[in-house]
This record gives C-alpha cells, structure tokens and sequence, in this order.
C-alpha cells in the first residue's frame, strides 16, 4: 500500500527566520545521532532538516541579492 504525499504539505510554507532553521536543524542532527531512534524516525529528520536547509539556502540567496553597497561617487552598487 502506497501512502499518497498531500501537495499541500509538500507546499507548507516555512516561515522561520535563519536562526531558527539552523536551531531546528541542529535539533534534528542531535537526534539523528541518538543510538535508539528508529530508521522511520531518522527518514522523517532527513527529510524536515533538507527541507529546512532549502529553505535556508533560498533565504541567504534573496538576502544576497538585496544587499547593496555605496559606491565612490554615491551611487548604490549590487554587492
């Protein structure tokens, strides 16, 4: 029996700021490096800690490409 996946979970919008990600994520390194968690266990940890580090990765991309810089003469310069 397949278990079908709802694309709205596949789509659940992560609204975490980075530092909270990476707290998250570092939560889940904790646990998937207990000796007693299960193989379903380790599966789901997986799969939120790779969602979350996309969501990170695509967090720090927007952000680089907003950051600007002031130039000689005053102008605005992408960073």
């Amino acid at each position: 029996m397949s278990k079908k996946i709802d694309k709205e979970q596949e789509k659940e919008e992560i609204t975490l700021s980075l530092e909270e990600a990476f707290e998250q994520i570092e939560g889940m390194i904790e646990q998937l490096e207990e000796e007693d968690i299960t193989l379903e266990d380790s599966f789901r940890a997986y799969q939120e800690g790779m969602k979350l580090l996309k969501y990170c990765d695509e967090k720090i991309d927007r952000v680089e490409k907003q950051v600007l810089k002031i130039n000689e003469v005053g102008e605005l310069d992408e960073f």
